[in-house]
């Protein structure tokens, strides 16, 4: 699918979020800071910040995408430079969050599938997961149905509600992979 096409499945909807879907959004996401491990921030940023982190992945052309089902914004991913630095340009760091209630109803992988799509239409050649938690069994086995390989742990990297968090690390292919040089083969100066 292409950017301005949408997924459906059943009466789930996935499609570019939207300037007005940033609150949803960010309550969707205060939920996961405060009460679970999928995210290591501590603090809910506020909707401005999170208006302005949509702007960042739209601008790197990177998707950011909502689901809803019957008009209400029920989960929301997007993908994202995986560093900044030059030779990473090819990769990028996916980010799903489901809201409460929604789990185990297909949303995430709705999500994660049409933001793989879309991310293979474009220059970019890996994804890259970082789960927080290696107990997030619900998002280990999504990235796996994905087509994402588990390629590492990093180990008590984290402290957050009271106890020591790894972070699983998986990765994908989009498109070629590495099977062939990109197509740009030209550094961009580091900023």
């Amino acid at each position: 699918m292409n950017e301005k096409t949408t997924a459906r499945i059943g009466s789930l909807v996935v499609r570019d979020a939207a300037e007005a879907d940033m609150e949803a959004v960010a309550r969707i996401y205060a939920l996961h800071v405060e009460h679970g491990l999928a995210t290591f921030e501590e603090v809910p940023p506020s909707d401005e910040e999170m208006r302005a982190r949509r702007l960042k992945a739209l601008a790197a052309g990177a998707p950011y995408l909502v689901a809803e089902i019957d008009g209400e914004v029920v989960g929301y991913c997007y993908a994202a430079p995986y560093h900044a630095r030059p030779a990473y340009r090819h990769t990028l760091e996916d980010s799903v969050y489901v809201g409460p209630g929604f789990g185990g109803r297909g949303v995430g992988g709705a999500l994660l599938a049409e933001l793989i799509a879309r991310c293979e239409a474009g220059p970019w050649r890996w994804m890259v997961a970082i789960i927080g938690d290696s107990g997030n069994a619900a998002s280990i086995a999504l990235h796996r149905r994905c087509g994402f390989e588990p390629v590492g742990t990093l180990r008590s990297v984290g402290f957050k509600l009271g106890r020591w968090v790894d972070t699983p690390i998986m990765q994908r292919a989009l498109g070629p992979g590495d099977s062939q040089p990109p197509e740009d083969l030209t550094a961009t100066p580091e900023t």
